[in-house]
């Protein structure tokens, strides 16, 4: 039996008057699936995540999360979706237990179900001793792991991660991909958007490459690699064979932001 897709892009598009900022992207990612979008800043990633959660109307096409059509049934389409932007939106004047229960009566959960899950998450991020700590004494890290909890909260069955791992030292950086790859073994369909090469090469199960808006490719690393010709290659030099341009950051300069 065929596994209905989790997430579904079909024709997805967004104009800005003459400027194509995303041309007709499809797009199918399946339950316990991590599926990287990758691009060079302006590629249209964003622009592409922000239509999937329903922040950006596009110009034409659909979003299906797990069978809903995000912007024809927004209510039962958003609460399957965990979203994570590229800058942290946390109330920093809050401690990290406080704004969990926050975001837990938001989605409705009973006082005991919000604060049992919040212990739960913050004990799977290593938050345990900061619980009681004001968010905004948290390093870039520690808030990228709060905003990982809170999409977590309402246990989503699609993540939406945009630059999840940007700006982040290799020990947060491994924290945060070992959860990335915990979530989707637990079922979860992941979007992954990155510019930095090695995330999407050590977690990926399929790459998507947009370049100036359109998808050029979807595949393994491995097809990708047939695809460019280059069998033995890594993803920086798949991309720069693939889009002909800079790649978006080598591999070597990631790891050692």
């Amino acid at each position: 039996m065929t596994q209905n897709p989790a997430i579904l892009l079909e024709n997805l598009r967004k104009d800005y008057g003459d400027y194509h900022a995303v041309q007709g992207l499809d797009i199918a990612v399946k339950p316990g699936e991590i599926f990287a979008f990758l691009g060079a800043n302006g590629a249209g990633k964003t622009t592409t995540m922000k239509m999937m959660v329903g922040l950006l109307p596009p110009t034409e096409g659909r979003v299906l999360i797990a069978g809903h059509d995000v912007w024809k049934e927004p209510r039962q389409a958003k609460r399957a979706i965990g979203y994570v932007p590229d800058t942290p939106i946390l109330h920093e004047l809050l401690t990290a237990q406080e704004f969990l229960w926050f975001m837990a009566d938001l989605y409705g959960m009973s006082r005991s179900e919000g604060k049992q899950r919040a212990t739960e998450l913050l004990a799977m991020m290593e938050l345990t001793h900061a619980a009681d700590k004001l968010i905004r004494d948290f390093s870039l890290g520690m808030k990228r792991k709060m905003a990982i909890a809170t999409a977590l909260l309402h246990r989503p069955p699609v993540l939406m991660l945009d630059e999840v791992t940007n700006g982040l030292d290799v020990r947060a950086q491994r924290e945060v991909k070992d959860l990335i790859g915990t979530m989707a073994s637990h079922g979860a369909a992941i979007f992954l958007t990155t510019h930095i090469l090695h995330v999407a090469q050590e977690l990926a199960d399929r790459i998507g490459l947009i370049h100036r808006g359109r998808l050029i490719c979807t595949g393994t690393l491995a097809e990708l690699a047939q695809l460019a010709g280059k069998p033995a290659g890594n993803l920086e030099e798949i991309f720069l064979t693939l889009t002909g341009e800079e790649a978006p950051v080598p591999i070597e300069e990631a790891v050692s932001e």
